[in-house]
Order: structure tokens, then sequence, then C-alpha cells
């Protein structure tokens, strides 16, 4: 963004998650009936969540990803759209309108698509239509509105890319920073905003070295409850039906969140939280926390096979280069 370019910090929300899995029927029960959403099935090869009012959060088409494979952002208003859709045209990076098949499927009006980090493709979308029907789930209420809908978060090796890119793109703006070590490797995680939400986007690095233990693009997506109850009882639910818990209840020590992580059917981690903080504008300077918990988030059956899956994944991506898009302001923002 130039000086003479307005901002959209503000006007931007994450409004839904396009995921590709051909694991439809443990996705409605995980969905539904361990997390609590609202289902609604479209039909034979996609189906949806809602948490709230409107038509689509979460879209699943069926594919061999087992992955989220296209992020898509509300913006407030038409002149938002424009404004990123102008920041797109002009970088040359090839781009289509959505069809209108496509924005229905979303519950949206204008669609615009194009390449994001670690082969994320980015959506920006206006008008999010409210559903006609009621909701019918198992969750008390979720906390979308002007903060979005939660957070994703992403393991990478080029993280100054990366957050160059949701700068450029969303002018996002540095939250803070986690220092953590996992079983020996040493983190840095960098937390970006794009309204009053603490994140939008979590940017998770291993430092000194150019590796990415995760398999799947997606390291975990967050949702957020209205109230501590549906906390304690999608937990109980989860372990109910059979499903496997990633990380038990905790709190994070940099937005103050109170949350567990379950295991979703498609591998990567879902992350059901309660009352973090919200930023002020006014008064916030970004900072370095020492730990991602002030306590609990302790990993739940975790085995040696498991730890050794994740250093040949790690193995692995020495070998393949991972997608910028440098044309977008994947050339890196150092650190401050």
């Amino acid at each position: 963004m130039t000086p003479d370019t307005p901002s959209v910090f503000g006007a931007v929300h994450l409004g839904y998650l396009v995921i590709e899995t051909e694991r439809f029927a443990d996705w409605r029960r995980f969905g539904a009936d361990a997390i609590g959403m609202h289902h609604d099935a479209l039909d034979a090869d996609r189906m949806r969540f809602r948490l709230d009012d409107k038509e689509c959060r979460f879209l699943l088409v069926r594919g061999p990803a087992e992955d989220v494979v296209a992020m898509g952002w509300h913006l407030a208003d038409h002149a938002a759209f424009e404004q990123v859709e102008a920041r797109v045209r002009a970088s040359g990076v090839p781009y289509r309108r959505g069809t209108e098949q496509e924005a229905a499927a979303r519950g949206v009006e204008r669609l615009l698509r194009f390449p994001g980090p670690k082969g994320i493709t980015q959506e920006i979308a206006t008008a999010p239509r409210t559903a006609a029907e009621p909701m019918t789930m198992l969750a008390g209420g979720f906390v979308t509105g002007e903060s979005g809908m939660g957070h994703v978060a992403l393991t990478t090796t080029r993280p100054a890319e990366t957050r160059g890119y949701f700068t450029h793109v969303f002018d996002a703006r540095l939250t803070d920073y986690i220092d953590e070590t996992v079983s020996g490797a040493k983190l840095k995680i960098r937390f970006l905003r794009v309204n009053e939400r603490h994140h939008s986007i979590a940017v998770a690095a291993v430092r000194g070295a150019p590796v990415d233990p995760i398999r799947t693009r997606v390291q975990h997506l967050n949702i957020q409850v209205a109230e501590l109850d549906d906390v304690a009882r999608s937990y109980q639910r989860v372990h109910e039906l059979g499903f496997s818990m990633a990380l038990s209840v905790g709190q994070h020590t940099n937005d103050r969140e109170l949350s567990y992580y379950a295991r979703t059917p498609s591998g990567f981690e879902w992350e059901v939280g309660w009352n973090p903080i919200v930023v002020d504008e006014s008064t916030w300077e970004p900072s370095t926390h020492q730990g991602i918990s002030v306590w609990g988030h302790r990993p739940v059956g975790q085995t040696i096979i498991d730890k050794l899956a994740q250093f040949r994944t790690a193995t692995r991506s020495l070998a393949h280069k991972e997608q910028t898009v440098p044309q977008l302001g994947g050339t890196g923002i150092p650190d401050a």
C-alpha cells in the first residue's frame, strides 16, 4: 500500500473456508454432531456448515486433498472489494471471477479468486447472504460479526513472504509473536490481524531450518463459541463420538483464549475457543510471548509414530520449494 492508497484494514473479515475431502460421512458427524454446527447438504459432492445466519461458513467439496483449499474473505462493501481487486490486477497474477454457481455455493454476491501462499487459493467476496432457514445445531452460538469467523494457522518455510502477502493484499497488521519449543524445535509464530480480532492469520515457522513438519497446508483453524459451556460440551462430544483430540483444554498466552484442539477427519486440527481479547488500535503495541499457553494445551495420545511421521514430513519438505506469490507482496517483511 502506498501512502495515498486507502487501507482496507477493518473492512476485511475471514468469511468462509473451502475444504476438499472424500470423507463426507465423517465430516458430517464431526461438524454437526461433535463441534455442534448447523449442517446443510447441497448435493452428493457438496455440503456446508453454518455458524450464524450467513448461508455458508464452511463449504466442503468432494476431492482428494483432505485439506483447506481456499480461504474466503468478506469485504465490507464494493469499494473495499474493488481496492483489493485493483491490487490483484496490478500485480499481474492470474485471477478469475467466480461463476454464479461458485458464488451461490459460498453464499455471496461478487467473487474473485487468485493465488495465495502454500497453494491456498484466496477469494474475496461481497454481500454474504442471510439464510432463509433457521439454524438447528447443538452449540449455543458462535462469535462472528465484525471480527469475522475465527482464524487460520499456517506452518511455513517462508514466514517473511507469507506475512508480506497478507500485509500487501489485506493491509494486515502484526499483533504479536510467540516463541515456543516443540519436541526440540524452536518455533516463531507471527499473529496477523485484519480487524479488531486478535488475529485472523497465524504464521508459524521453525527457526533456523527451512522445514515444514505439517502435511496439510493449514495446521489448524479456529472458531469461537459464545459461551464457555460450549467449549466443555463440544470437548465431551468429540471424545464420545470417537474423534481424536490433539491438545487438551488450555489458555493461550497472547490472546488469552481458552480452547482445545480436535483432529479433523482430514488430519488438520480444529480449535474451539472462547473469550479471546479484542485489540484496541489506539493503544496496541506488538510484543513477544514465551510459550503458546499459560496452562494446559497438552498433547493427547501422541505416540512416537506420530513424531516420526512429522519428522519424515519435515525432511520431505526440504526437497520441495514452498509456493509464494512475490507479485502480491510475497517478497518478505523482516521482523521488527
